[in-house]
């Protein structure tokens, strides 16, 4: 058994935790006999995974992955987590089995939905109230850019996952309804469409059960997707009579005539692509029970899974693709490393967690921390290490020699517009080094004049220093300027200031860091100042000092 494969299998991040529970799933639903089932997962445990899929045949077919989107409004990060997320299990899934058996993931999306209200914050939204209740791949583009709203999101969803190499299948319900691949499957709800509603009305309103049908069937009239009544089913012929506006109409399950409602629909899905394994949201316990009763009645197996908490706003509000109140995904690499929102992915996904800006800069000295940490750890905790999974194994990138949060505070101290700004600060603190040597730093400075330009000087807040800070402030100029002009010892410069912080008795002293940063930088937090003064050079931070005691900053 690989070195890899037997730490996989120990492995306590949450992946492989998912990875066991679904190889178990697999080996239950594959293989009929309990004996031979017990041996089976022997011999995968044993690192046999490929002698496994010889010895038993059922075994021996992809696993599928899969996440859901519904294109109703433009994709969000919480859409790119669950990529992001399943594609971790998988990589789990692949090391615990040496890659000996194939995987997929598709990513679906719901795209032959009815619109059912205008997303907020879209341009021409007219046009998208005129198109509603019909499928999103017909409702037009508001951008004008794409056949179609839903085609537009589907894109920009695709542009995204590509852009961060996401291996994946994207499948379009509407491809999928309409060129057969359910039609069988469909029939079979057809036939068995009162064990569904049996299901189903039981969950409903008095007022929905009364008119409730699982097959939604899209108006040869209006083009709407119709939630009305099933007036007669025709098994035989594969059809449904519905009635729209007083007119009856006929019409196959199959073709794309009809879609079905979304927890059934859910169900064909699983049961029609053979899904093995789908997470959801929190708030889709029920409706994943459901669901799986339904797949269970089309013949299918409930796939594997786990429940995630939600993201929430920053007023603790769930995030919405309708409200738009959420972080999309170019909201993000305007302002970090896609590998920090990855591995924001990654932490503690049973947790509810805010998503939102102020997030980033943390989540990116975060992940660079850990990338750090890396190298000088033992493999068992190299692939518990959040960076195993960001990188999908690949550790080659290397972190900046200077973090994010400095960065931040070096654009506010120095008023900086554009990078060659920074580069100038950069290259007296890292002799040497050069936009081309140092990409990753190059990036974080274009991700530090972006995030600073937008959220932190329109917050800035100065004040003036109090006696006792004054006091401070005066003599840490005082030993500074005792100092070589030149002097780069970040922590030495960290030394002295906290010897200033505990002569003048600062309780805690963190009291006195922070006095720095609201009377120098305008804000209440920052990197170690030592680093900062080294980076932003002494002569500079002295008379940035002088500044802040004179109450020059606040005037400004």
């Amino acid at each position: 058994m690989s070195s890899l494969a037997t730490l996989a299998y120990a492995g306590r991040a949450w992946p492989f935790e998912q990875a066991r529970a679904l190889i178990a799933r697999l080996v239950k639903s594959r293989v009929q006999d309990q004996a031979d089932q017990k041996q089976a997962l022997s011999l995968i445990e044993a690192g046999k995974t490929d002698e496994a899929l010889k010895a038993f045949e059922g075994l021996d077919r992809p696993v599928i992955f899969e996440t859901g989107y519904g294109p109703s409004g433009l994709p969000h990060i919480g859409t790119f987590g669950e990529v992001a997320r399943t594609t971790m299990v998988r990589q789990a899934f692949e090391a615990m089995t040496g890659s000996a058996w194939q995987t997929r993931l598709i990513c679906f999306s719901d795209d032959m939905d009815g619109l059912r209200k205008v997303p907020e914050g879209i341009p021409n939204s007219e046009i998208l109230r005129e198109d509603l209740y019909k499928p999103l791949t017909v409702v037009r583009d508001p951008f004008g850019e794409y056949p179609s709203f839903g085609a537009h999101n589907n894109a920009r969803l695709k542009k995204f996952l590509d852009s961060f190499g996401f291996t994946y299948e994207f499948l379009s319900s509407t491809e999928c309804y309409k060129s057969g691949v359910f039609d069988q499957t469909l029939l079979t709800a057809l036939d068995r469409f009162d064990k569904i509603q049996g299901v189903m009305l039981p969950t409903l309103g008095p007022d929905r059960r009364a008119t409730y049908s699982p097959f939604l069937p899209v108006s040869p009239k209006s083009g709407h997707v119709l939630q009305v009544p099933t007036l007669e089913r025709n098994v035989a012929q594969g059809t449904i009579v519905f009635e729209e506006d007083g007119e009856r109409f006929e019409v196959p399950v199959t073709g794309g005539h009809v879609k079905m409602q979304w927890k059934p629909d859910w169900a064909m899905r699983w049961a029609a692509l053979g899904v093995d394994y789908e997470m959801a949201g929190k708030d889709l316990i029920d409706s994943v029970k459901v669901s799986s009763q339904v797949c269970k009645i089309l013949g299918g197996v409930p796939p594997e899974g786990f429940n995630y908490e939600l993201f929430l706003d920053e007023q603790g509000q769930k995030i919405s693709k309708s409200k738009g109140n959420g972080l999309t995904m170019e909201d993000w690499l305007r302002y970090g490393a896609p590998e920090s929102l990855a591995y924001y992915m990654f932490q503690s996904p049973k947790s509810a967690k805010k998503l939102y800006f102020d997030v980033i800069p943390r989540a990116t000295d975060e992940f660079f921390q850990q990338l750090d940490a890396f190298p000088k750890q033992e493999e068992a905790k190299q692939i518990e290490n959040p960076v195993w999974f960001v990188l999908r194994g690949q550790t080659a990138l290397t972190s900046p020699p200077v973090t994010f949060g400095l960065m931040l505070n070096l654009v506010s101290a120095a008023n900086a517009s554009d990078k060659e700004t920074l580069w100038g600060f950069l290259r007296a603190y890292i002799p040497g080094a050069t936009p081309e040597s140092e990409p990753v730093l190059d990036r974080l400075a274009g991700y530090a004049l972006n995030y600073f330009e937008d959220f932190v000087k329109p917050s800035k807040a100065f004040r003036l220093p109090d006696d006792r800070e004054k006091a401070a402030f005066l003599d840490l100029i005082t030993r500074f300027k005792a100092l070589p002009a030149d002097t780069r010892d970040a922590e030495a410069l960290q030394n002295i200031v906290f010897e200033v912080g505990k002569v003048h008795e600062f309780e805690p002293l963190r009291a006195w860091f922070q006095a720095l940063y609201e009377v120098l930088l305008g804000q209440s937090q920052g990197p170690r100042f030592g680093s900062f003064v080294a980076i932003f050079g002494l002569e500079r931070t002295i008379a940035l000092l002088e500044q802040g005691v004179a109450g020059e900053l606040v005037a400004a």
